[in-house]
């Protein structure tokens, strides 16, 4: 998991890197002015900041030994093959001669090489999704325009996935994590205790902050002038930190479904609430429209019955064949995370619902709620949900007063009084932070990113994730932004709009820059 403090490999690196910056004289390029096909060999002044210590330096000009990853799938002849590599970064940025991780990075090479432009870094979100799978697995999203003049490159953050992982809870005990409905569980103890015990020396230093460093890094080591990046999601808040850590080094960024936090991560939980309800409503008012919905025919009345079977579950859960049970935490879990992906999603929750209510079949809800917590068909669980509450507690302070507990939980039962109703408290602390060994000096705060290159921010007016409130909070505190609207439901824009995506490409291959208030219908 971890490297040694400066070893030989790496004094060697500090040596290269010293001379390279010795010899090395050319200046940044224009991130407008670049043209398919022209992307040239950067100097060592290109890719290192000037105030980066001699240790530092050297990680930004490493090479990168790319080697095709061994778990990936087959694919017909000619076709791209993923290739992976490891990039070396400082555990603590504080001290970039010590100890050193290895973030897990892979790519898919550029498919028409004479138009390639360079490197388009990808992360899916979460935080705790791996963006290297995300490369490896699934860019024939990505086919097109930008897979034709980009290498699709995806990292692995700090703590997800195969970047030094966080894995806190052992599959038993996530298992009642995840299922209880006790309501006197205390569910932000329980990890951080464990956490704190198998990681101690780690969650520190797993901020998003650090983060966009280690992607700077990757920057250099890619031997990419300037950034150029696709985020979704929580994708968004690095990309965005990116641009305030390092606005110089800002290429083409674009930020899909903005995730930001320039509010008390409280008042945040109760904006997403109330935008994951609407969702709930407009499912279930749909539903009772359908010959097959459990819910019944009256679209007024079908939320509130939904409401009330997942929550009856509390006192009656269904039983599974298997002897699992299905509690009234996994059902709302198993539904709200299917509906995340909007209308395209209806019919495989009707079809879930039907069997629980009419027959007291669990299988169906069950399945749901094992996607949206990351367990296995043999029972184990990936790291995502501990990377989640680790990456998340390193960035924002949870501890609000009294009167403001107060104040959201009152909110929370007028904007979202459905889903709130069986747990207030994991509504409103979404992770629990409140236990957390590591006190983080990250604040609520609007990001600026004075002297960024013009930010390309998408923003769904019915995401029930990130609010659309989000994205226009997001583009209006960013210096150089455009806000692109999608007009539709579901989490992020670019896999639900051709307008959309066709936007993104002339941006990221070509510099145009849709027109401030353009909108686009969904698919």
């Amino acid at each position: 998991m971890y490297s040694s403090t400066l070893g030989r490999p790496l004094r060697a690196l500090l040596a290269a890197a010293l001379l390279a910056l010795a010899a090395g004289c050319t200046g940044p390029s224009d991130p407008g002015a670049r043209q398919p096909g022209t992307a040239a060999a950067a100097g060592p002044r290109d890719l290192v900041p000037g105030t980066a210590a001699p240790a530092l330096a050297a990680l930004y000009l490493q090479p990168l030994d790319w080697k095709d990853c061994p778990d990936r799938p087959e694919r017909p002849a000619g076709e791209p093959v993923a290739q992976c590599a490891g990039l070396k970064v400082p555990l603590d940025y504080a001290d970039p001669g010590g100890e050193t991780i290895d973030v897990a990075v892979a790519r898919i090479r550029a498919t028409e090489a004479d138009r390639r432009i360079g490197a388009l870094v990808l992360n899916p979100g979460g935080p705790g999704n791996s963006g290297a799978d995300r490369v490896v697995w699934g860019w024939e999203d990505y086919r097109g325009p930008l897979s034709d003049h980009f290498d699709l490159v995806g990292f692995d953050p700090r703590g997800a996935g195969r970047t030094t992982p966080v894995h806190c809870l052992d599959d038993r005990t996530r298992d009642e994590w995840t299922g209880t409905d006790d309501p006197g569980y205390d569910h932000g103890r329980i990890l951080a205790d464990a956490c704190e015990a198998r990681h101690a020396t780690l969650l520190p230093h797993l901020s998003t902050r650090d983060t966009a460093r280690d992607l700077d890094v990757l920057r250099g080591a890619l031997g990419e002038r300037r950034l150029d990046f696709l985020g979704s999601s929580y994708g968004t808040y690095l990309g965005a930190l990116y641009a305030e850590e390092f606005p110089a080094r800002t290429g083409r960024l674009v930020l899909d479904g903005a995730f930001e936090r320039s509010l008390d991560p409280v008042r945040l939980n109760v904006e997403a609430a109330a935008a994951t309800e609407t969702a709930l409503r407009d499912f279930a008012a749909d539903c009772a429209d359908r010959d097959d919905c459990p819910l019944g025919h009256d679209p007024a009345a079908a939320p509130q019955r939904l409401a009330d079977f997942l929550d009856g579950l509390r006192e009656h859960p269904l039983l599974a064949a298997d002897g699992r049970r299905l509690t009234a935490t996994l059902a709302w879990t198993g539904t709200l995370d299917a509906l995340y992906a909007g209308h395209r999603s209806w019919g495989r929750v009707r079809q879930a619902l039907d069997p629980a209510i009419t027959r007291g079949d669990a299988a169906g809800l069950l399945d749901l709620a094992d996607s949206g917590n990351g367990r296995g068909e043999e029972g184990g669980y990936t790291t995502a949900a501990d990377a989640f509450a680790a990456i998340s507690c390193a960035d924002a302070l949870m501890a609000p007063g009294d009167g403001d507990l107060r104040t959201a939980r009152a909110e929370l039962a007028a904007r979202a009084p459905l889903m709130s109703r069986h747990d207030t408290s994991a509504a409103l602390f979404a992770p629990d932070c409140r236990s957390w060994p590591y006190r983080t000096a990250e604040r609520p705060a609007r990001i600026r990113a004075e002297g960024s290159a013009p930010i390309l921010v998408i923003g769904s007016t019915a995401d029930p994730v990130t609010p659309y409130a989000w994205a226009q909070r997001m583009t209006s505190g960013l210096a150089h932004a455009v806000l692109l609207t999608r007009d539709g439901d579901g989490h992020t824009g670019y896999d639900k709009s051709g307008c959309v995506r066709e936007a993104v490409a002339a941006f990221l291959v070509d510099g145009t820059m849709p027109a401030a208030g353009t909108h686009c219908p969904s698919d």
